[in-house]
């Protein structure tokens, strides 16, 4: 996945355009994700233990992947990730990393 949970992300369709917001939960399997402060719905709450005040409750609800894009840590504007691997050196054996990278500067993004 290109995008996980805690990125910066921009919105580029649909009703709340042009905001960001940070990612809260990503489904891959349905090929959505859910964005802090974004598509907004309203929810009817019952009375229980944990939620002392019933009634109308706004929370994010999920929206397609394909509707956002990545915002870059270092260039702070949204842009296309691509991968990289690195290869890192643990003492004597070296593994390989994947890494995301900006594609405008060429930043890492992780």
């Amino acid at each position: 996945m290109k995008i996980r949970r805690n990125d910066t992300v921009f919105v580029m369709k649909g009703k709340d355009k042009g905001k960001r917001g940070r990612v809260l939960t990503v489904n891959p399997d349905k090929n959505r994700l859910t964005v802090e402060g974004v598509n907004l719905i309203k929810k009817h709450v019952k009375p229980s233990p944990n939620m002392r005040q019933a009634g109308i409750v706004q929370q994010p609800g999920p929206f397609a992947i394909p509707n956002v894009m990545l915002v870059c840590t270092k260039c702070s504007k949204p842009t296309r990730s691509g991968i990289e691997i690195l290869e890192v050196q643990e003492g004597e054996k070296s593994r390989k990393q994947r890494v995301r990278v900006c594609k405008q500067c060429q930043q890492q993004i992780d």
